[in-house]
């Protein structure tokens, strides 16, 4: 008795592969729904542009023409997925409000995987920050597995940022005298990092902004495979990985490092000029080299070879792909 589930109309002898296929399609359908749904009910909550804002107006019009049946039946689903932000006012205990952003970020497969979203706030420390998006995380994957869940982090967020405030605080050390102890010796750093794919444009945007803010030099190369150089203080170095790690990557890591400690006894205006000398980039950028393939995500490699090789570390090319340039 041939298969004849409620997804296709197979008969005698026809081709059982189209089951798969027609429950991929499905399914892809019913993420696309949920995503729309939540989104639609988060703009009649949030209805002010103060207070939800879209940033990939394209993404969602592409997302609602394949929900609501402007494309084929078969299509595949949109190659791109809405990003947003949810901007809060909140109050805190002994201090003004707070303006808080959630940024949020649909991967293809929401809601069968978490969102991505970062928490940020001009009154919380960077460390705090992390602190709160490590903790959001595990309660949505402990609590909101499988569901949409943008409104839960709001709620999280709202519940929770008094305490992480008051466990900041509470753990502030207390001012003491300057010590006589030598000041610990700067470390000028360089991370190679390697991952699977960048595709996603959010966390391409904040490869680029998170290396302005902390002063640091490099590349990226969005695609597949993706690459990162950040060079510059050892700190901030550590910084940006930590920051950038705990987003959501098939795999990701750090290919190399190189640590140059400085001297010592150099003042605070000659370690950056010091610095600033062992720098093999100009300032950060995004590098394209030529993009080929489907869906444009491979660059050419002998041109990421030649750029390496400019740059007076064409060494690492092995080090990342196992071959010689040329």
């Amino acid at each position: 008795m041939p298969y004849a589930g409620p997804d296709s109309d197979i008969v005698e002898g026809g081709d059982r592969r189209i089951v798969p296929v027609l429950a991929r399609t499905q399914a892809s359908m019913q993420r696309a729904e949920c995503q729309l749904a939540e989104i639609e009910l988060l703009t009649s909550m949030f209805p002010g542009h103060d207070e939800l804002e879209i940033t990939d107006q394209l993404a969602l019009a592409e997302l609602r023409d394949y929900v609501e049946g402007s494309a084929s039946a078969d299509s595949p689903p949109p190659p791109s997925t809405p990003q947003f932000f949810i901007k809060l006012k909140l109050d805190t205990a002994g201090m003004e409000r707070m303006d808080v952003i959630l940024t949020c970020a649909y991967p293809s497969e929401y809601p069968r995987v978490l969102p991505e979203i970062t928490v940020r706030c001009a009154g919380l420390s960077r460390a705090q920050q992390t602190q709160i998006r490590t903790a959001l995380n595990a309660y949505l994957m402990e609590n909101c597995q499988g569901e949409v869940c943008v409104l839960s982090a709001v709620d999280w967020v709202k519940d929770n940022l008094q305490l992480f405030i008051n466990n900041s605080l509470s753990a502030a050390p207390a001012p003491t005298k300057e010590s006589s102890s030598p000041r610990p010796q700067e470390v000028f750093s360089r991370l190679w990092i390697y991952s699977h794919h960048i595709y996603n444009k959010t966390k391409r945007k904040n490869i680029l902004e998170w290396s302005k803010e902390l002063g640091l030099s490099g590349f990226s190369m969005p695609g597949k495979p993706g690459i990162v150089c950040v060079e510059g203080p050892h700190s901030a170095c550590e910084e940006f990985w930590s920051r950038v790690k705990v987003l959501t990557w098939k795999k990701i890591l750090i290919r190399h490092r190189e640590d140059t400690p400085l001297d010592r006894q150099v003042k605070d205006s000659g370690t950056v000029e010091i610095i600033d000398s062992l720098r093999k980039f100009t300032g950060f950028e995004e590098a394209m080299f030529d993009p080929h393939g489907n869906r444009g995500n491979h660059m050419d490699l002998g041109q990421l070879y030649q750029f390496l090789n400019e740059k007076g570390c064409c060494d690492v090319f092995q080090m990342y792909f196992g071959i010689e340039g040329r």
